[in-house]
């Protein structure tokens, strides 16, 4: 009989931003997303305490799910931050540390958690109608008659990822790339319901990532050299292609379901192996060149297929099939037991050979337009490989929400502070109207505008880790840095060009430190000269999302009265 074991009390703790573990632990979770931040962000090394894969990173995809905590408040904001990842891919260090910032700036103001939740609503209202806005002074157009917002877009991603360790041609290469493979996704000439491509991402280790590439079509592996043999005899085109989802290695398991009789004598793998040989004279009689299975195929019937002329291909992966099928217009076929029906074929216009470092690969040219396409990523190690590939697909992510919404944000820092004058002025000039609408005094309302405002300002600081100081121009509200190297009197000629790229400095100008009283004052609106366009973009559809992610989190977190652990 087992022992029986009193069950534990749970935990409770209350006001647990009151709690000194807590806010120790946010404090530090804080300190290392900031740390990460932005293009010369530091890299984390993540690993477990009894060994195993060792991930170097700095994006919050791969760093978040890495970190565990015992603390139920912690994993409310971490589960939140990730929510938005998963559906954005884009801004999740942006909103984790947007949000840590609002519940600090909360603490420390001292107001009532009823009234910094009322006031970061109403903000989060006004910056969202605000970026919605035509005139938005932080918002660029995207037109798709040009690539070129597009490359700074990817560009910035790219960059914004130090562990990918891209040289800048290497950066501009595989931001190119990115796009190209974007584009062949899309569709030119689909009547009714649009349904986009998918971009087939092969890893090739030890090669310069100058060899990456993009091919429209599929690139599958080859490591068996018969099929290859058979490829500079095939004249017809396009190739008669068959699609197998059913093991065709002959095990019963693989027959289905249900109840098999087997009388006595009678060899199983016989059987078997003759329909599968009957199989094999069926594809032959159509006059397929293109044999591919998702799982095993029998060696037997491998060879009789290959004696034929066919191009066999064997353990493909349910990842490929999607892609595949796609691309031929072929049905996958389930099962053996009956007759392949002729719609179940599809087509490839050709098929030729690819080496790639060790990988020798076959090319499956599309019979037509397609939007299936393959991007080889070449890195020196697998540690760099993995962060590019991952940051790749974040790029095809964030393009694909472009679609929706063809526009981005300034980068750099700029939109932030843009923000955040834009906030204080309209704020001050609207403070007697809103107070009395949100119920609190022009005090507490201007106090919480304040918290509010210094934590957008907050994130745009986090972009700069080596010394230097964050300033705000006093005429557009971009940021800016100064090298920590640079005296505080020289700051006029060391001022270039703002975070984004977009205004140049100049003697006429005044600036101010972020994070440091300042007098309100709107934000001018830019004369847009064609010829300068800016270098750094963010996605604007994730942005406006993790802006609204990080105040929701942030307003949930003060509202926490209670947190109930269950310590069974």
């Amino acid at each position: 009989m087992s022992r029986l074991v009193k069950k534990a009390p749970s935990l409770c703790t209350d006001l647990p931003l009151d709690n000194t573990d807590i806010c120790n632990k946010l404090l530090l979770l804080w300190q290392l997303l900031r740390s990460c931040f932005g293009s010369t962000g530091r890299l984390k090394q993540v690993h477990n305490n009894i060994g195993g894969h060792v991930v170097t990173t700095s994006t919050s995809s791969v760093l978040l799910p890495a970190i565990t905590s015992s603390q139920p408040f912690i994993n409310l904001i971490k589960t939140s931050i990730l929510n938005h990842v998963s559906r954005f891919s884009d801004c999740g260090l942006f909103a984790a540390i947007l949000c840590l910032s609002l519940i600090e700036q909360a603490k420390q103001s001292g107001l009532r958690g009823n009234v910094t939740i009322g006031v970061n609503k109403h903000l989060l209202g006004l910056c969202t109608s605000y970026l919605q806005q035509e005139d938005c002074g932080c918002k660029v157009k995207l037109d798709f008659c040009s690539s070129h917002n597009l490359i700074r877009l990817a560009h910035s991603i790219v960059s914004s990822k130090p562990a990918c360790v891209l040289t800048e041609p290497e950066a501009l290469h595989i931001s190119r790339l990115a796009v190209q493979a974007f584009l062949l996704t899309l569709p030119c000439n689909s009547p009714g319901t649009v349904k986009l491509g998918n971009i087939v991402t092969v890893c090739v280790e030890g090669h310069s990532v100058l060899n990456s590439a993009v091919f429209p079509g599929l690139l599958v592996d080859t490591p068996d050299i018969f099929c290859l043999n058979k490829i500079e005899n095939l004249h017809s085109n396009p190739l008669r292609t068959v699609l197998f989802s059913a093991s065709l290695a002959g095990d019963l398991p693989e027959l289905g379901d249900g109840i098999i009789e087997v009388h006595p004598g009678v060899d199983t793998d016989s059987q078997i192996l003759d329909q599968l040989l009957e199989l094999g004279k069926q594809v032959v009689k159509d006059e397929v060149k293109l044999f591919v299975c998702q799982k095993v195929i029998h060696p037997v019937l491998q060879q009789y297929l290959r004696t034929h002329g066919i191009i066999v291909i064997e353990r493909l992966g349910i990842t490929l099939m999607e892609p595949l099928t796609q691309l031929t217009g072929a049905q996958p076929v389930a099962t053996l037991q009956s007759t392949i029906p002729a719609k179940a074929y599809g087509k490839v216009m050709d098929v030729s050979i690819r080496q790639f470092g060790s990988k020798t690969m076959l090319h499956l040219h599309p019979p037509g337009e397609s939007a299936i396409c393959t991007m080889i990523l070449c890195h020196r190690n697998e540690t760099m490989l993995s962060e590019l590939k991952v940051v790749c697909q974040k790029i095809e992510h964030v393009l694909r929400l472009t679609l929706r919404e063809p526009a981005a944000l300034l980068g750099g820092g700029c939109t932030e502070t843009h923000l955040a004058a834009y906030i204080r002025h309209k704020s001050v000039n609207e403070v007697t109207q809103t107070a009395q609408t949100l119920r609190c005094s022009q005090t507490e309302y201007l106090l919480a505008v304040e918290g509010f405002c210094r934590s957008l300002e907050s994130v745009a600081t986090a972009l700069e880790h080596d010394g230097g100081n964050s300033l705000i121009d006093l005429t557009h509200a971009h940021h800016w840095t100064r090298p920590a190297d640079v005296m505080e009197e020289h700051t006029e000629e060391s001022l270039g060009l703002c975070g984004c790229g977009l205004v140049q400095g100049s003697p006429d100008k005044k600036w101010t430190y972020l994070n440091t009283k300042y007098p309100q004052f709107s934000p001018a609106p830019l004369t847009r000269d064609t010829t300068v366009e800016p270098s750094v973009l963010d996605s604007f559809t994730a942005k406006v999302n993790g802006l609204q992610v990080a105040v929701e989190t942030a307003n949930l977190a003060l509202d926490v009265r209670y947190v109930i652990q269950d310590m069974n």
